[in-house]
C-alpha cells in the first residue's frame, strides 16, 4: 500500500461509519468502472483503433 493511500485511509477512519460507508461505496464503484474500461480497451481490435484514429484525423482536418 502506498503512503498516500495509508494517509487517506487514516483520515477516513476518523469519520463516522455512515461517511466511511459512503466513501467506500464510491471507491468500489470507481474501481469497478476502471475494470470495465480496462476490459473494453483490451477487447478493442486494431481495426477499431484504426477507424477511431481516422475519424479523429478527419475531424481535425475540418477545424
Amino acid at each position: 500500500m502506498t503512503e498516500l493511500l495509508r494517509r487517506a485511509i487514516a483520515e477516513i477512519e476518523k469519520l463516522p461509519d455512515d461517511q466511511q460507508n459512503a466513501i467506500a461505496t464510491r471507491l468500489l464503484a470507481e474501481l469497478k468502472d476502471e475494470q470495465v474500461w480496462e476490459t473494453r480497451f483490451k477487447a478493442t481490435t486494431d481495426e477499431q483503433w484504426n477507424r477511431l484514429a481516422a475519424m479523429v484525423r478527419q475531424d481535425s482536418e475540418l477545424e
